[in-house]
């Protein structure tokens, strides 16, 4: 009942001792998260709330099982961590770091999928497998554990998409957060295909905006290859042609990535789209009875 990460998912954050970094960790220990090592340059030996810290991946992987790492360090030096972790093998990589350059996401990705390594993000607030593995920052306050997969691109419209789920008591299964950069590790279409595979989610919800064209990929692989229901909400709708929406990636084009261009591509797919994000739970319901 779950995508991606479990309750044995064996975590590694790097950039431990930064702000973000001890700050989430924390959170996410109390959530019930493995995480079992940290590193950080220069700080070889130190320990962050029980766990040792390294200086580097190999060192941290020589002395633990590591399943996947958390990248909290800044957008300057988020490259070279992303690449240490995936050239030591690790296969998930969430990337919660923002700013990073266009160019180093790129890189980043295309090295990833040369050693087979899933990227989630960056800027990304991370995904939460409910009530059994958390690595990012996403709200857990409002999500109950269940049969539904979310897909979104913003950290803050997950909340109030979960709350509207857990209203209606339809509970979550994975939730990931894609990240609200134009390029991202993982696409919709990508996590998509991720739950159509997972035999104990009944339910799908995208979480989308304005920018880009991942909604209409989505749309299009959902006509094709999707079996299972699918509610969407689309945040952007009455911004101004050129409105940014406080991510990179939401910017609109003339008529490319238009809330209305996304809309008709979701409905033509048979995706129920929601006209404000509380009735997402409403939806949702009626379409998995």
């Amino acid at each position: 009942m779950s995508i991606l990460i479990d309750r044995e998912t064996k975590v590694l954050i790097q950039g431990i001792t930064g702000k973000e970094g001890m700050f989430h960790t924390r959170l996410m220990i109390e959530y019930g998260t493995q995480v079992v090592a940290g590193v950080t340059p220069g700080k070889y030996g130190e320990n962050v709330l029980g766990i040792p810290v390294y200086d580097t991946v190999i060192e941290a992987l020589e002395n633990h099982a590591i399943n996947a790492s958390g990248i909290f360090v800044p957008a300057r030096y988020a490259k070279d961590a992303a690449f240490e972790a995936i050239d030591a093998g690790i296969k998930l990589v969430v990337i919660l770091t923002e700013g990073i350059p266009i160019h180093d996401t790129m890189k980043i990705k295309a090295f990833a999928k040369e050693k087979g390594t899933r990227v989630i993000g960056p800027n990304t607030p991370g995904l939460v497998t409910v009530d059994q593995c958390k690595i990012g920052l996403l709200n857990t306050d409002h999500v109950m554990p269940g049969d539904v997969g979310v897909i979104s691109r913003s950290g803050t419209l997950t909340t109030e998409i979960t709350a509207s789920l857990v209203k209606e008591g339809v509970g979550q299964s994975t939730i990931v957060g894609i990240g609200g950069d134009s390029v991202v590790g993982s696409t919709i279409r990508d996590i998509l295909s991720l739950f159509e595979q997972d035999e104990k989610t009944k339910g799908i919800v995208i979480v989308g905006e304005i920018g880009g064209t991942m909604e209409e990929e989505a749309a299009e692989y959902a006509r094709e290859k999707m079996t299972k229901p699918i509610v969407a909400w689309i945040a952007g709708r009455h911004a101004p042609e050129g409105k940014r929406l406080g991510h990179a990636g939401a910017i609109v084009e003339g008529e490319r990535g238009t809330a209305e261009s996304k809309i008709k591509a979701l409905s033509q797919a048979n995706i129920s789209i929601a006209q404000v994000p509380w009735e997402v739970g409403e939806l949702m319901k009626k379409v998995l009875l």
